[in-house]
């Protein structure tokens, strides 16, 4: 279905790929992964012809038909399913060529209209549209909601439903689970393993890619490595290679410097002269084996929680909601010292509005939260990015909120970040989305909270990013209490689940697996 061979990547002077040799066949769905900023959604440009290639030839096979995840969604009136169906150009102009026939009652139009959507299979498209939304999680009464009244995140489930809806032999697929949660996502693994196409897809999303590719494509050093399996057998096999790599390159640097050893000690004698030149040629015609390193873009750690009091909050029959909507409503719930919670429920539950109770944002409409003295709390929002002051530099931000520290100190500070001093003082609107993310935990962290409450902590941030997190949650001491889509980080990190439906929040006596399973 698509052929690359020898391909350049390249965005203004700067190479980000080099010499790219990958093939992609039917049925098979490759997770293509990297570094921010590595090119894997500049190759996805090259694939569809908007990049040219710095070299090398792109090959699609006859008539296949490629359809894309858009990143950006118009504001337009139509409907939600509408806007779904017009995905597919063919049946989009037939509707709309029946409308305008049918509001100037040209009748002879209308009567070819129907008979084209009879043989286009045209009057099952809204149900099969709106199959695909409600399993992306909207409702059936926003079925019919324009799409301008939707927020940004909802007009991104509309753009990938809009794709999925679309005749495709190959789709490429950009980050398709940043704006879904848990049981979307689930609901999107079970569409895309009946898939007949090919596919490649961008994610930073370890159980999305586990449960759904046939290959890994890994880009690193400007290079891309094919691998065989899903995201964990890569890992391991990318593990090994590395491992088998560095001892070769121990191995060969041993036997030069033995070599070289010989050269000096007897290069200067008559006796031993041919002998030593001929271990100077041999290490000139090796090829050098090079060490590899398994780096992280940064890495960072909590600093010792403050005390903590016991209990840390409470809520006595609490009532949540905004204005006339009530969320939550009669909400029992306490916090004791070392809890680590995980809030499941589907989009919509009401598990921003609980955090938002918890941290003071949002006043109970009844009963009472009760925050006992001593507990301080890191609150890491779900649109938290896009809050911070992008005219402010990162040193900035980090001064308003402390009295304490020299600009030494603070500078000192953001580099365990990865932030050095120019980065730290340059500002935000320069920042890509999870250097932005890195800031705001960096803010968070010099705060020393002793509870932790963390909504979709990891939407910005790629695949080595976030197990930098989770390293550093996993040393953390104090209390803490997650929302989130990622499987990985709280089969990782929690120790208790609580599930809130029904205007309620209640234990969830099983694992994220076995939650998982409710919605496959």
């Amino acid at each position: 279905m698509l052929n690359l061979q020898n391909v350049s990547v390249s965005r203004s002077a700067d190479i980000l790929i080099e010499n790219i040799n990958f093939s992609l066949f039917p049925k098979q769905t490759i997770g293509l992964i990297g570094a921010n900023g590595c090119g894997k959604s500049s190759l996805f440009m090259v694939i569809q012809k908007e990049l040219e290639t710095g070299k090398g030839k792109v090959e699609l096979g006859k008539q296949v038909r490629i359809q894309s995840l858009a990143q950006e969604t118009p504001g337009v009136a139509m409907s939600a399913v509408r806007y779904a169906m017009s995905g597919d150009t063919k049946l989009d102009g037939v509707l709309t060529a029946l409308e305008q026939a049918e509001k100037t009652e040209n009748y002879e139009v209308v009567m070819h209209c129907h008979q084209q959507l009879s043989d286009m299979d045209g009057y099952t498209a809204e149900a099969r549209a709106a199959k695909i939304l409600v399993g992306l999680g909207f409702t059936h009464d926003e079925l019919q909601q324009s799409v301008s009244s939707f927020s940004g995140g909802w007009r991104m489930r509309l753009n990938l439903a809009k794709c999925l809806f679309s005749p495709s032999d190959l789709l490429l697929l950009d980050e398709p689970t940043n704006h879904l949660d848990m049981e979307a996502i689930i609901w999107l693994e079970n569409f895309l393993k009946l898939y007949s196409g090919g596919i490649l897809v961008i994610s930073h999303d370890r159980d999305f890619l586990d449960h759904i590719v046939t290959h890994i494509a890994h880009i690193e050093n400007k290079q891309l490595k094919l691998y065989t399996g899903n995201f964990s057998t890569f890992e391991v096999e990318r593990a090994n290679a590395m491992q088998l790599q560095n001892a070769q390159h121990r191995n060969q640097q041993m036997q030069i410097t033995h070599m070289m050893k010989f050269v000096n000690r007897f290069g200067a004698k008559a006796t031993k002269a041919k002998q030593a030149q001929s271990r100077l040629r041999a290490i000139e015609k090796m090829e050098l084996v090079k060490p590899v390193y398994d780096k992280s873009p940064f890495t960072f750690h909590f600093k010792k929680s403050k005390a903590m009091p016991n209990p840390m909050l409470k809520m006595e029959h609490v009532q949540l909601g905004y204005e006339e909507k009530i969320v939550l409503r009669k909400i029992q719930f306490s916090l004791m010292p070392g809890q680590r919670l995980g809030l499941l429920g589907i989009n919509g539950a009401g598990k921003s509005t609980f955090i938002k109770g918890l941290c003071g944002l949002l006043e109970p409409q009844k009963g009472s939260i009760e925050l006992f003295p001593g507990t301080s709390i890191g609150y890491f929002a779900q649109h938290q990015v896009d809050h911070l002051d992008l005219e402010a530099c990162p040193f900035e931000l980090l001064k308003d909120q402390t009295e304490q520290g020299t600009e030494k100190e603070l500078i000192a500070y953001l580099g365990r970040y990865n932030f050095n001093r120019d980065k730290s003082l340059t500002p935000l609107k320069y920042f890509s989305g999870g250097e932005k993310a890195r800031v705001a935990f960096a803010l968070i962290i010099w705060q020393r909270p002793n509870l932790l409450l963390l909504d979709e902590p990891t939407n910005h941030l790629d695949l080595e990013m976030r197990q930098a997190l989770v390293f550093a949650l996993e040393e953390y001491d104090g209390t803490m209490i997650v929302v989130s889509h990622d499987r990985y980080l709280l089969r990782t990190l929690v120790d208790e689940l609580y599930l809130i439906q029904s205007g309620t929040i209640t234990k969830f006596n099983g694992t994220v697996e076995e939650y998982q399973a409710m919605y496959e």
